[in-house]
């Protein structure tokens, strides 16, 4: 996502990054631990692996972790910061993770052999933030329960939607690769990283701003308002993307970059041609789209209310991803009509014969396991190991070849962190036996 729905953030200004001498070292610490898993040969392997998968030549299911309760999972002081400038931390507590995760459930992770220096781009909201009540049951996580004020009622509220603006802060950009240059040098290479993920989801915004039974009530009763709203969601979103085209701000993500709500995005078919590394384009990369907010309503409603007006993002990119938790297996005839789709979400809610017999061969089935499994009274190996065995067995009768096994959505693990070490074990020994 480029900017929150329920906040407005002004952009990183970094003048300069003072480092003390116990700073530097714990970085620089954590950047050779970065090189020494990048140069285990199971990292090639792995992305032989998805690219695989993803190239729909799949040789086996691929496993990976996202959406990690990263506030129950510290276990022997490894995940605590030591670092005190704001920028260091922050940076310390990506390389922390990612030396946790391949630690404990890693999957079919893969570690660069480099580390990114993001460039600091920012993009302006949509002109309407959130009014919200939240209720908590954890002030450490992230996930809350929300009721949404209106703020869309009428038609012509339709023009509080603003159109954004994308900036590039060079001058942040360039005092954090300077600082990463110094302290990486002989250690690890550093190398610049511009946008890559773009989570296109106009239906999840809306609803923050219409109201769920609102806004489903007036696909009924004022379709050409919801038309015309969705519609101005996707030229805002559009606007947005050719100024990133414009100032030569996109990465290339067939790589372990996440793409849509599922896994990596390696692929023999990208960048594809035409293709200039100095300046990537949006046919070099994945897109995606998705409308959860639509689960119950007909295929037919689907395309007419989200997936007709996605046409014009979706025909940008060289492939793309659909779907998060919305069941698709009903959705099938609809999915085929979408451009260069490549990978389709599968969540728990689906009837799994039914999708895996319309994906078949022709698409990547990203498989999300219910992580509900990981509830106090509800963990049970047994179980986790079934589960899998079972959807993965439907998939084989069905001639659905390539998955993606990807565990998201974690609200907890009711601070038992080995539940999701064992959880990837498990998965690891399923995929490798198919």
């Amino acid at each position: 996502m480029l900017h929150d729905p329920g906040s407005y953030s002004p952009p990183l200004i970094i003048d300069e990054i003072k480092l003390g001498k116990d700073e530097e070292d714990v970085l620089k610490s954590l950047g050779a631990e970065i090189a020494r898993i990048s140069s285990d040969p199971i990292n090639k392997e792995r992305a032989r692996l998805w690219t695989g998968v993803n190239d729909l030549k799949g040789e086996r299911p691929v496993v990976w972790i996202n959406e990690i309760p990263w506030h129950e999972m510290n276990v022997d002081d490894e995940l605590t910061l030591r670092t005190r400038n704001p920028w260091a931390r922050g940076f310390e507590t990506t390389l922390r993770r990612t030396v946790y995760q391949w630690k404990h459930m890693a999957g079919d992770m893969v570690v660069n052999p480099w580390i990114d220096c993001p460039l600091a781009s920012h993009s302006t909201d949509f002109g309407i933030v959130e009014d919200v009540d939240i209720a908590r049951t954890d002030s450490q996580n992230e996930i809350v329960s929300r009721h949404f004020k209106i703020q869309i009622k009428e038609p012509e509220d339709i023009l509080k939607i603003k159109m954004p603006t994308v900036t590039h802060v060079e001058k942040t950009t360039a005092v954090t690769w300077g600082t990463m240059q110094h302290l990486f040098k002989d250690i690890i290479e550093v190398r610049k990283q511009g946008q890559t993920h773009i989570w296109f989801t106009p239906w999840d915004y809306l609803i923050r701003w219409w109201g769920i039974e609102e806004a489903m009530i007036d696909m009924v009763d004022r379709p050409d308002m919801v038309h015309a709203a969705y519609e101005r969601m996707v030229d805002a979103w559009m606007i947005e993307l050719d100024q990133f085209v414009e100032q030569n701000l996109l990465s290339l993500d067939c790589a372990n970059v996440r793409i849509g709500s599922g896994g990596y995005g390696y692929t023999s078919q990208l960048p594809g041609s035409p293709f200039d590394p100095a300046r990537v384009g949006t046919k070099n990369m994945w897109g995606c789209s998705n409308a959860q907010i639509l689960t119950s309503v007909s295929p037919e409603m689907h395309w007419e209310f989200a997936m007709e007006h996605d046409l014009r993002w979706l025909r940008r990119w060289g492939l793309n991803y659909y779907g998060c938790c919305e069941p698709l297996d009903r959705k099938i005839a609809q999915l085929d009509r979408l451009p260069n789709l490549r990978k389709v979400s599968a969540s728990p809610w689906n009837d799994w014969k039914r999708l895996f017999s319309g994906l078949g061969d022709r698409y990547v089935a990203s498989v999300k396991p219910n992580p509900a499994i990981f509830l106090d009274e509800a963990w049970s190996p047994e179980e986790a190991r079934k589960t899998m065995t079972d959807i993965l067995d439907v998939a084989d009768a069905e001639g659905c070849t390539n998955i993606e096994l990807i565990m998201k959505d974690i609200s907890t693990v009711h601070r038992h962190p080995q539940r999701l070490w064992k959880w990837a074990d498990i998965a690891m020994e399923v995929a490798r036996s198919r």
